[in-house]
């Protein structure tokens, strides 16, 4: 799951929780910017998916998803947003009224996240944090 943690300001309902880089090589990924970051693990890195945050809480996450080649190749972006916010339903229907669309997904039961295109097609998610 992607978004459990709160941390919302009072501004906005909708913030970068963090930057997603597709990866080949998931581990030499996440060896390089953990250690370049000086970035922690939020929780272990599992089936190809980990959030590195800043140990100080004072800036964005940075996640590694491990991708094959052929779907790195095939119209997929490099690097995405996760949006974090509180309220999914309402913050899709906005950015939608904005000029994103709906990208075809297939959502599994735990995906907290909803991905939308830009006006250019970049992909992004949206991703649903706990309410605290």
């Amino acid at each position: 799951m992607r978004g459990t943690q709160s941390g919302l300001s009072q501004e906005s309902p909708l913030r970068i929780g963090s930057v997603v880089i597709d990866c080949l090589n998931f581990d030499e990924m996440l060896a390089f910017w953990q250690e370049a970051l000086h970035y922690v693990t939020r929780s272990p890195a599992s089936d190809g998916w980990v959030i590195l945050r800043d140990p100080t809480g004072r800036n964005t996450n940075v996640s590694l998803n491990r991708v094959t080649r052929e779907e790195k190749l095939v119209g997929k972006n490099w690097l995405h947003f996760d949006l974090y916010t509180a309220d999914q339903k309402s913050e899709v229907e906005r950015l939608l009224k904005l000029g994103a669309k709906r990208h075809p997904q297939e959502y599994g039961s735990d995906d907290d996240f909803i991905v939308l295109e830009d006006p250019d097609g970049n992909l992004f998610c949206v991703v649903q944090i706990s309410k605290k």
